[in-house]
C-alpha cells in the first residue's frame, strides 16, 4: 500500500527515523483540506517511545481540525539541520515521513501530560509550563498520529 523509496541506498534505519522524531521539535503535518487541497501546517510534536505515537496539541477549532474530522489520514515530515562533509559545499539532510491516522486524545489528564511533554521541547521552566496549562488547558485539544508507515532518508543537496 505504501511506496518504497526509489533510491534505497539513501534510506536511513528505523532507529534513525525514531531518533529524528525524538530530537527535532517540529515538522510539517499534512492533512486533506478544503475542496481536496493538501493542507500542510508547521507543527511542534512529541514522539512517545512507549506507544510509538506522535502527539500534537492545538486549539479546538479551525481548518486543521475540520480537515481531521473530514479525513483522519495524515502525513508528518521532519528533517534535521543537516551537515556538511569537510571540504564539500553540499548539505546532507536526514528526513522522515510518517503516514498514519489521527486520533483525538479523549483523556484530559493524558492530554495535559502530552502538552507538558511538548512544552519541554522548548523550555525547562516547569513553573511557566504549569501556569500555561492551568490557563489554557481547558481550551487545548491533543491528538496523536498513529503511524502506519515510517520512512526516512539521507539526501545530499548536490
Amino acid at each position: 500500500m505504501f511506496r518504497d523509496l526509489t533510491r534505497k541506498n539513501k534510506a536511513i534505519s528505523r532507529e534513525e527515523c525514531i531518533e529524528l522524531l525524538q530530537s527535532q521539535p517540529r515538522g510539517v503535518l499534512s492533512v486533506l483540506g478544503d475542496e481536496g487541497y493538501p493542507y500542510g501546517i508547521p507543527h511542534n510534536h512529541w514522539y512517545c517511545p512507549e506507544d510509538g505515537k506522535i502527539y500534537f496539541h492545538s486549539g479546538k477549532a479551525g481548518h486543521k481540525i475540520d480537515a481531521i474530522n473530514g479525513c483522519n489520514k495524515a502525513s508528518f515530515c521532519v528533517y534535521d539541520q543537516g551537515f556538511r562533509k569537510e571540504g564539500e559545499w553540499a548539505l546532507n539532510i536526514r528526513s522522515v515521513i510518517v503516514f498514519g491516522r489521527i486520533e483525538i486524545v479523549e483523556d484530559h489528564a493524558w492530554a495535559m501530560e502530552v502538552t507538558r511533554r511538548l512544552s519541554y521541547n522548548f523550555t525547562s521552566d516547569s513553573k511557566y509550563i504549569e501556569e500555561e496549562i492551568e490557563k489554557y488547558g481547558k481550551n487545548t485539544l491533543c491528538f496523536a498520529l498513529v503511524p502506519e508507515h515510517i520512512t526516512g532518508k539521507l539526501v545530499t543537496e548536490s
